[in-house]
């Protein structure tokens, strides 16, 4: 650290424009079990929010500012720690906010998309902040995208709803006329971590530990790669149609199960079917928002659990789903901070390598918002950038009447053309679920 540095970090903390906070342990996650350097834009979140409507550089700006004044996430930086780093919340902060009108080459989609590449792999100082950048594009008059990079350690999936809906909401404000700061959240991010330290005590750490060293035990790979991989992901984007979206929920009904359930089941017997493996274990978030007062605020509270199936492919459908339900259900009963879990079991992360999974499954239900006012509307369009602690993901999101079906992958590992069979063969065998649920499972596979 330099000097200047170290002379305003004094002058913040004497003066209480800056308080010190220990970790979350979601935020301990990234540094202590992630695969790559917590400084890689790997983990940055990103999204694109469409905005219609005449909307003024001078009062995005200060709704931004009101934004910031009510999430000290936007405020946070970190200070490195003789043994870990500690989060450091300013009192007042400049909105990390940037401007450019696009020519009408820059409005077609594909650069657009580039552009806002450009902004996502942008490194953050996690020392010096602010750990978010948001950049609007204007396309015309009335038509703008507004590019949100944001960092994990401040952020995860359910953070952009609330942004969204907290922009919108101090833009009105303002444009009214208002000229007092908009309400507090319910509960400010670091009072959130308090708690959850308070109740994650060691004996209780022990007791869901006892589940999770049973569960885990014996546990195999999918694969095997070199050490050093490159930890970048290729996306390939595709969908399931309404009918076959409406009949997966209906099945799922059926079997008294969840959506996220089902389409896990049918996931983990085409995995199995795929590697030729049957012992199959994935990684899934959890939005580890209970706690309705947290639900306003921006953070990393999400958490990671480990969903381990035993493939049976002489099991019926039905009975497949209803066992993967069950299994599910205790797993998130028995819900532990990852960080705890990975020490719990003695495992450590090694470059661009996660012992207790490969692949990430996840269901992508967060409050994603379309608002729509007066003169005023907006998007959230999230953007799957995956996490570099797997090889492989499917990440799905209910649009509409569809499903969308979002692939990560290291191309190192696997080629496009792989990946694009893998999704032909999970969307058949969904569709071979849903037409004969009493069938084996291996016949849905067919």
């Amino acid at each position: 650290m330099s000097i200047d540095k170290r002379a305003r970090l004094k002058q913040w903390l004497e003066s209480g424009e800056a308080r010190l906070h220990p970790l979350t342990f979601s935020q301990r996650e990234l540094w202590e079990t992630s695969p790559v350097p917590v400084t890689d834009p790997s983990h940055h979140i990103c999204c694109i929010i469409n905005v219609r409507g005449l909307v003024t550089l001078k009062d995005c700006h200060t709704a931004l500012q009101r934004v910031g004044e009510r999430q000290e996430g936007l405020r946070t930086s970190f200070l490195p720690g003789k043994d870990k780093p500690v989060q450091m919340v300013r009192s007042t902060g400049e909105p990390s906010f940037f401007f450019r009108e696009l020519s009408s080459a820059e409005c077609q989609p594909e650069a657009i998309e580039e552009l806002a590449q450009g902004v996502y792999a942008k490194p953050f100082d996690l020392l010096q902040g602010p750990l978010y950048r948001a950049e609007m594009f204007r396309l015309s008059a009335d038509d703008h995208r507004i590019v949100l990079s944001i960092h994990h350690s401040i952020a995860d999936g359910w953070t952009l709803g609330v942004f969204v809906n907290d922009l919108c909401g101090a833009y009105l404000h303002g444009i009214l006329g208002s000229t007092e700061p908009i309400p507090p959240v319910p509960l400010t991010y670091t009072a959130w971590g308090a708690a959850e330290r308070a109740q994650w005590t060691p004996a209780e750490l022990q007791r869901c530990g006892e589940f999770w060293k049973g569960t885990l035990a014996g546990r195999r790979r999918l694969w095997n790669h070199g050490e050093g991989a490159s930890h970048h992901l290729q996306r390939i984007v595709s969908g399931a149609p309404a009918g076959l979206t409406t009949a997966v929920k209906d099945l799922a009904k059926r079997n008294g199960a969840t959506l996220f359930s089902t389409l896990l089941a049918i996931f983990q017997a085409t995995l199995a079917r795929w590697t030729g493996v049957d012992d199959i274990v994935v990684g899934t978030p959890m939005a580890n928002r209970g706690n309705q007062r947290v639900r306003e605020t921006m953070g990393y509270c999400s958490g990671v659990i480990p969903l381990r199936g035993q493939v049976d492919h002489t099991r019926s459908v039905q009975d497949s789903i209803r066992t993967v339900h069950s299994a599910t259900t205790d797993a998130f009963a028995h819900a532990m901070p990852f960080v705890e879990l990975m020490h719990l079991l003695g495992e450590s992360p090694r470059p661009g390598y996660n012992p207790l999974f490969e692949v990430r499954f996840a269901l992508q239900n967060h409050p994603v918002p379309d608002i729509s006012i007066p003169n005023l509307s907006a998007q959230l369009r999230m953007r799957s950038t995956g996490t570099p602690r797997l090889d492989l993901g499917c990440e799905i999101t209910e649009q509409d009447d569809a499903l969308e079906i979002v692939w990560l992958f290291r191309d190192a590992m696997f080629s496009s053309e792989e990946i694009q069979e893998l999704d032909r063969r999970y969307q058949a065998a969904l569709s071979g679920a849903c037409r004969s649920p009493e069938s084996r499972i291996e016949l849905a596979l067919c």
